[in-house]
């Protein structure tokens, strides 16, 4: 398909990362396909997350990805001509059915689908449960599912915090893409799920030790509450976690809910029924 809007779009992004000069730090580029289709599994930290999550991809072998995104995104007057003429996939979460077979067409024509399993930021920075739609879709298209996180980015631009782009020139952005994981290890929806959180949380806590901490007097609200941050803790932290140079951290499992679902002996990390969500 013609990319009218989408290139344009990709030049304009680079060019704000560069003007701010945002340390960009990209592994695991070698995962990315250079055909076929994928389910690209996103963690949310920041609202920069749709552009810089489509840059390994562009920069490794010219692909776009389509994002899944709330439907209000596209029927607003600012974004809603972007994300039509980009090709992403809206998600309408009262009839979220729809939505999954769009993406499950696009897989199977050889797109890379990405989505975002947590469905918004949470102000703990921490992976909070996933929805089951990228296991069900991966499955359904028999396309593997590749595992991103991104951390650094919340101190750019994130929910609830004031907007100083003034100061977040110069931030560090770390950007890890894990090896594909094959839709034979996601049939099973429950325990495929579990499979890409323990996947994700092994990224995730790879790119927080390798970010540098931030300096004596520095602000560290963007620092989980379990690496000696002042972000508020995960729900299922205690309220005073041991100091990050710790050797023992502890570790709580959440709560299981009437709407998750776990595999015996694992932490409950699947909400199903829901559509994939932004």
């Amino acid at each position: 398909m013609a990319e009218y809007v989408y290139r344009p779009v990709i030049s304009v992004a680079l060019g704000l990362f560069r003007g701010l000069d945002l340390k960009i730090d990209v592994r695991g580029q070698e995962n990315v396909p250079a055909t076929g289709g994928a389910v690209v599994l996103i963690n949310h930290v920041s609202y920069l997350d749709f552009a810089l999550a489509g840059v390994p991809f562009w920069q490794a072998q010219r692909r776009y990805v389509r994002f899944m995104a709330k439907k209000s995104t596209f029927e607003s007057k600012l974004t809603g001509p972007l994300m039509r003429g980009m090709h992403h996939i809206s998600v309408d979460r009262s009839a979220g059915a729809g939505s999954l077979r769009t993406a499950v067409e696009a897989l199977r024509s050889g797109e890379l689908v990405g989505v975002f399993p947590e469905a918004t930021i949470h102000p703990h920075y921490c992976l909070a449960p996933f929805k089951s739609g990228a296991a069900r879709m991966a499955a359904a298209a028999g396309v593997p599912v590749i595992p991103m996180v991104l951390w650094g980015s919340q101190r750019v631009l994130t929910k609830g915090q004031p907007r100083n782009l003034r100061k977040a020139r110069h931030t560090p952005i770390l950007m890890s893409l894990g090896a594909p994981v094959p839709p034979e290890e996601l049939a099973d929806t429950a325990a495929g799920t579990a499979l890409l959180y323990d996947v994700m949380g092994k990224l995730l806590d790879d790119a927080q030790h390798r970010y540098p901490a931030p300096a004596p007097g520095e602000p560290d609200w963007w620092q989980p509450a379990h690496l000696g941050g002042s972000a508020p803790p995960r729900p299922d932290e205690p309220a005073d976690p041991p100091p990050a140079d710790s050797a023992a951290r502890v570790e709580e499992p959440p709560a299981q809910r009437s709407d998750d679902v776990a595999p015996a002996g694992s932490p409950a990390l699947v909400k199903e029924a829901e559509p994939p969500a932004v």
